[in-house]
């Protein structure tokens, strides 16, 4: 039964019940967190587009986002914040490109891009992002020679102002605590996808590195100190490319940005990224070196609500995490349908161009028959499944063209060459007034329902659905493609400029992330209309618990 063709769900403040036909959203309480209506921090001009939010349980949202250039110059961008707890409290500014790359910063260098979306602690203030920028450490290599170093790193604020908390500058001794663990002195080459920040002050993230001409890829924390850069405690590592996947003889072969909640961290590691056998979803405590690693579920591991003998053959990358409920994608059989990817005309115009060079025609892939949003709880052991293919939905699967273009430089990049990566979109939380008081929990995930012709969806619905836990409850429907824009944000209008008419726009795209769910506030990431006539922003609605 699909909820975006049969059913949603009337959501009220302390009351939830399915009513027949009803609008999607058009019963909840939205709250605009920002739009194109509000001016950049220090600028003269407006918001336009966004990326996912995170938000803690306090209701402090933070979220990436830019302005148009304007004029030719480059547009404003950086990392924001809104209190939603306070009335009427002001959009406040991280860091932008006006901002200086904190200490260690002996060039005077400037930010220039957060290339991932952002990520808060979910029981405290404390936001993590990445960031690149032009090297920010000029330093003696030899007699008379100098080089210039720093061009990546993690950003922080523990303790109120911003600091450093990782960097690739562990090669310069004396910010060797910055260093791949082990190595003697190797630097990180890059922290790919988004860091995650616990118990106020311990970053979590996943870093890159090449160490004796071999590339590696591994996750990691560091604890931080109230002092420049975060003091001098290490990097400890929790798993890399030279750890054994937990019952095997076989070392992970990729890792995945991690979770983090409540000193614990939970992750993705695989045997082979693209075509798994062994590996899954782990979880290790933040403490000390070389933390245990728990499997949670794992490839060959049984699929809920499945016949026997049906296991899990593939594992999503994106894993939500609230300190015990953990969201994840999930796929298995071997069927799949083909699908045929167009590069989108918008964003990077050196990404674009790229794009379109390496697929003019597209490019061709697939994407398994059977996959599904599934819930698993730390604490009984038991994994739940939310929605599947093809019954509920028709994919969970979004795709997009991302990564380094030869010759783009430090820009807007995951650390990594630019190609088509996919990705699930789940969000959960069992959180009751910041605690977690038992076995019910609410999970957000993205999924598109429409038919494949010819490689292409036809008339696809993309929306962001709710299912609850432990019980078999129906999915409710939060927003969908197509519907009315005002529901969610009265300015989502256009006015004709020779009639003077009004007309609605319609919902065309939105995104959720996986700590964009606390406690029973949910924050999105919404635009309606078109590129030309359009309107977009940050949004946040209560599901009652």
């Amino acid at each position: 039964m699909r909820p975006n063709l049969l059913r949603s769900f009337l959501l009220v403040l302390g009351a939830s019940m399915l009513v027949s036909g009803a609008a999607p959203g058009a019963e909840l309480d939205w709250q605009v967190v920002v739009n194109n209506g509000v001016k950049v921090p220090g600028d003269s001009r407006s918001f336009n587009s966004y990326n996912q939010p995170s938000l803690n349980v306090d209701r402090l949202v933070v979220f990436r986002a830019r302005s148009k250039g304007g004029s030719g110059g480059e547009p404003a961008h950086g990392v924001f914040t809104r209190d939603m707890s306070v009335p009427g409290a002001p959009v406040v500014k991280l860091f932008d490109r006006q901002t200086p790359v904190t200490h260690p910063n002996n060039l005077g260098t400037m930010f220039v891009e957060p290339p991932s979306f952002p990520r808060i602690d979910m029981g405290s203030d404390t936001i993590a992002s990445r960031a690149n920028h032009p090297p920010a450490w000029l330093w003696e290599i030899g007699p008379d020679e100098t080089t210039r170093a720093g061009t990546t790193g993690i950003y922080t604020n523990p303790f109120g102002d911003l600091m450093t908390g990782a960097s690739n500058l562990g090669a310069v001794p004396e910010f060797g605590f910055f260093a791949v663990p082990d190595t003697g002195g190797i630097k990180f080459d890059v922290f790919p996808g988004a860091p995650a920040v616990t118990d106020v002050s311990t970053l979590v993230f996943k870093g890159n590195s090449t160490v004796g001409g071999v590339s590696g890829t591994g996750v990691y924390y560091r604890d931080l100190m109230d002092e420049p850069a975060g003091g001098s405690g290490p990097v400890v590592l929790i798993a890399d490319t030279s750890t054994l996947i937990p019952g095997t003889a076989t070392t992970f072969g990729s890792t995945a940005p991690p979770s983090a909640a409540g000193r614990q961290a939970v992750f993705a590691g695989f045997d082979n990224e693209e075509s798994p056998t062994k590996g899954g979803i782990y979880r290790a405590p933040l403490s000390g070196t070389s933390p245990p690693l728990a499997a949670l579920v794992v490839i060959g591991g049984p699929v809920p609500g499945e016949r026997r003998g049906v296991v899990f053959n593939k594992l999503g990358e994106g894993v939500s995490f609230d300190g015990r409920f953990v969201g994840f994608w999930g796929a298995w059989g071997s069927e799949t349908k083909a699908l045929t990817l167009i590069c989108v005309p918008e964003g990077n115009k050196d990404r674009v161009a790229f794009c379109k060079a390496q697929f003019p025609n597209g490019f061709a892939t697939t994407v398994p028959l059977h996959q599904g949003i599934f819930v698993h709880d730390l604490q009984t052991g038991q994994t739940r499944s939310i929605a599947k293919t093809p019954d509920d939905f028709d994919d969970f699967v979004y795709w997009n063209f991302s990564g380094m273009v030869p010759g783009m430089g430090e820009s807007e990049d995951t650390g990594e060459p630019a190609r088509w990566r996919s990705a699930s979109f789940i969000a959960v939380s069992g959180l009751v007034d910041g605690q977690l008081t038992d076995a019910t929990f609410h999970v957000a995930f993205k999924a598109r329902t429409g038919e494949v012709v010819k490689g292409e969806y036809v008339s696809p619905v993309d929306g962001i659905y709710l299912g609850q836990g432990p019980g078999n409850s129906p999915l409710a429907t939060v927003v969908e493609t197509g519907m009315d824009g005002t529901l969610i944000d009265p300015q989502a209008e256009s006015i004709d400029e020779e009639t003077g008419e009004t007309a609605v726009l319609p919902v065309t795209s939105m995104g959720i992330e996986r700590d964009g769910f606390r406690g029973n506030t949910l924050a999105l990431n919404v635009s309606m209309g078109s590129e030309e006539a359009g309107w977009a922003g940050i949004y946040l609605t209560v599901v009652p618990h």
